[in-house]
């Protein structure tokens, strides 16, 4: 029997002024494939964000501009879906995929799981609880040992904790994201052993941003291909970007970071020359790229380096955004935010022009309403998936898949499996499998052949 979480999943997207429960599943726990037929209706949830009548008023602020970009953006922030010529939609399997081939089998276990990493040289997965704490998997067997533990400097609950750890590309560093005990983002480096032990004594924050509201932070931290390191900010929280961040340039939240956490001069990190907003009047160097909600999980294609995120919804779209690597990987790219949820109007005080259009988007219901990205298949267990987006929604305990056409659209999607809680993560190993983080059932599954 599954031990259940404790804290529900900080992903979602409704923000509705009550905050209800939600149902904790102990599905998914068999050795067998648990999916469904695309038609099947699972048991779905509402919201479990923070109410917005207890984080502040949801009256629009002021409206700035967003500046423009000095060097030139990539021609998918120009454009509006990805161009058949960007070169980087590497093969996809064409077979048809029957998701009873395919088991979510449980390897592990702990309490509210988040965020799976790896590090060079070292055949752990490292889990990331919500709770404060880092624990490694070797062998399918999870060791409690805590190789890191902040609990003690955090707030957690809702959408806060720790969110999110990448390493190093030498696997000597970790970066992670938490709330700290004000409810601020901090991101912060540690110093990691070869027994993968975090040193607290080497302990160094690069960056803390406000929060104004309890939800939409973000969270997750990545090293990207070019070795630098990947901050995904949420717009602050409440409802509807009550402050505008998304499109506002001044500010650090509602956008894709990237930073070189050497340090420079008397700043604890490096602002890379070729960020698209250096030397732009009012605005903040350390953008990549702007106009996003929640982009809670995010990833690498590790053959084509393209950015995939997952940027969780509003009341009634979520969406998957693709920035092909060989159009600049989102550098400079506006995904629409609070203009725009997913490709419908939004904000009719904000203006997106020319922001690229989702791959992917789908309505809240039946199929949920909250996604949980979320990377493109790059194993070998499941061929019949190679090339496919997969993803999950915490909402509907779906995980879910769609091939990616040779024009760099999205076919026709597929539900592999349903029921399985409160999906916090679909992430890779260092092998491109796949693994399921349910946060409700504290699980870390497996995705191999049935």
């Amino acid at each position: 029997m599954a031990v259940l979480g404790l804290a529900t999943l900080a992903a979602c997207s409704s923000d509705s002024t009550s905050t209800p429960s939600i149902p904790l599943s102990t599905a998914g726990l068999t050795t067998s494939a648990a999916a469904g037929p695309a038609g099947s209706t699972p048991a779905t949830t509402t919201d479990s964000a923070p109410s917005p009548s207890s984080e502040g008023s949801t009256t629009p602020g002021p409206t700035p501009t967003a500046a423009a970009p000095t060097t030139a953006a990539s021609s998918s922030s120009g454009s509006s879906s990805p161009s058949a010529s960007s070169g980087t939609t590497a093969p996809t399997s064409t077979a048809s995929i029957d998701p009873a081939t395919l088991a979510f089998t449980s390897v592990g276990q702990t309490s509210n799981p988040l965020d799976l990493a790896f590090r060079t040289g070292d055949d752990a997965l490292y889990v990331v609880s919500q709770d404060g704490f880092v624990v490694a998997m070797r062998d399918g067997v999870i060791d409690d040992t805590k190789l890191l533990d902040i609990s003690a400097d955090i707030t957690t609950g809702g959408e806060r904790g720790l969110l999110g750890l990448t390493f190093s590309t030498d696997g000597s560093h970790a970066y992670i994201d938490d709330t700290n005990v004000n409810g601020d983002t901090e991101i912060t480096e540690y110093a990691v052993g070869a027994d993968g032990v975090f040193d607290p004594a080497s302990k160094r924050l690069l960056l803390e941003i406000d929060q104004p509201y309890a939800n939409h932070n973000g969270g997750q931290v990545r090293i990207g291909p070019d070795g630098l390191l990947y901050i995904g900010m949420g717009d602050g929280g409440d409802a509807n970007d009550p402050h505008r961040n998304g499109q506002n340039t001044g500010v650090l939240l509602g956008k894709m970071l990237r930073i070189d956490p050497t340090p420079g001069g008397d700043s604890p990190y490096t602002i890379p020359a070729d960020n698209p907003y250096v030397g732009v009047d009012g605005a903040r160097p350390e953008i990549f790229s702007i106009g996003l909600r929640n982009p809670f999980r995010y990833s690498f294609d590790r053959v084509t380096n393209d950015l995939w995120i997952a940027d969780v919804g509003q009341d009634h779209w979520e969406e998957v955004d693709f920035s092909p690597a060989a159009t600049g990987g989102g550098k400079g790219a506006n995904y629409g935010w609070s203009a725009r949820e997913a490709a419908h109007p939004l904000n009719s005080d904000q203006h997106a022009e020319g922001a690229i259009e989702p791959i992917h988007e789908y309505a809240h219901g039946r199929a949920g309403c909250s996604i949980s990205g979320g990377v493109r298949y790059r194993g070998s267990a499941l061929p019949a998936l190679y090339g496919w987006y997969v993803y999950g929604d915490y909402c509907a305990g779906e995980v879910r898949a769609f091939p990616v056409l040779e024009d760099g659209t999205a076919g026709d999607e597929v539900i592999l499996a349903h029921g399985l809680g409160g999906i916090s993560e679909v992430a890779q190993g260092p092998d491109g499998e796949l693994y399921v983080l349910s946060v409700d059932t504290g699980q870390i599954l497996a995705v191999r052949p049935a």
